[in-house]
């Protein structure tokens, strides 16, 4: 039986017609070959002054102020790009140290986003604490592309100590479902940590823990047509090379990916499982959502 493959031309119809530029210059470097440029010069205007990045780049948060989670965002998009050599890098690295916590970890979201629309997911609370889901996405990314800097020391211990508290603690699978689907965002953040991580032979030994925490506590949707937005297989194993892959059967993978190619709806692009809240933001997020859907079917050869 053929594999269902998307159609890449009206993914660009979709992607002209309804995404940010940001995303579009995304989709024509990722996907049509074009030069990265553009999308370097897309991203920098969302980049303030101390270093960090706001501004809308995380769709739901709103506030122009840099906050973690754009900044994350960032800092994924320039990895996508092969770009940590930039500037902008750098510079973000030290904003972190700006905004960390006496634990380690750097905050969810910041009190600067307070007076902004946003998602109603995005609470401010405090005292700040470090949030392992940033700190631990980060973190990941630095030591994939060997950046050496002073946050990622004290960031790296809060990561390992956040990590064996995830293995141990067994989740109550009765609980509310957000705060369920909100510890497997915890876990799926470990890992992308330990994927990368220089201490391999310690990262195998706490993923093997994690990973049967996730298993047991059930926080993983193995059936693709299940309602919910509980994370999948390809969450937490975006390319065949993460240590999740192994997780799964292959053919759970396998229908999870022929889900992922079928989602493509009829104006050319994805859309996501989570609550509709503004009318722009959906737009934005799919705009988002198809490109990383595209480059999640490249890596597992389901483009070619």
């Amino acid at each position: 039986m053929a594999l269902k493959k998307p159609d890449l031309a009206r993914a660009g119809d979709f992607m002209w017609g309804s995404a940010r530029l940001l995303d579009r210059q995304r989709f024509s470097h990722h996907i049509l070959g074009a030069d990265r440029g553009p999308a370097l010069t897309a991203l920098r205007a969302y980049q303030n002054p101390d270093g960090g990045f706001g501004n809308a780049l995380e769709p739901d948060l709103r506030a122009p102020s840099s906050q973690p989670g754009a900044t994350n965002a960032a800092l994924e998009i320039l990895d996508q790009l092969h770009a940590f050599d930039d500037p902008c890098v750098t510079q973000a690295c030290d904003y972190l140290e700006t905004i960390t916590c006496a634990d380690g970890g750097i905050p969810f979201i910041l009190p600067s986003a307070a007076g902004f629309p946003r998602a109603p997911w995005w609470q401010v609370t405090e005292p700040l604490t470090g949030s392992i889901v940033f700190t631990a996405l980060i973190a990941g990314l630095l030591h994939k592309n060997r950046v050496r800097h002073r946050w990622l020391d004290g960031a790296t211990e809060f990561c390992w100590r956040y990590a064996a508290r995830l293995a141990a603690e067994e989740w109550d699978r009765t609980g509310p479902e957000l705060s369920r689907i909100g510890r497997a965002y915890e876990i799926r953040a470990t890992i992308a940590f330990l994927d990368h991580v220089n201490d391999r032979e310690r990262a195998n030994g706490e993923f093997g823990r994690l990973g049967r925490r996730l298993l047991d506590d059930e926080l993983v949707r193995l059936d693709p047509d299940a309602p919910g937005e509980m994370l999948t297989p390809l969450h937490y194993a975006p390319l065949p090379q993460s240590l999740a892959y192994g997780l799964f059967p292959k053919e759970v993978v396998a229908a999870h990916l022929d889900s992922l190619a079928a989602g493509q709806r009829e104006d050319g692009g994805w859309m996501f499982r989570w609550t509709e809240w503004n009318p722009a933001t959906t737009l934005e997020w799919r705009g988002w959502l198809t490109v990383e859907s595209l480059l999640v079917l490249r890596a597992y050869g389901r483009l070619s």
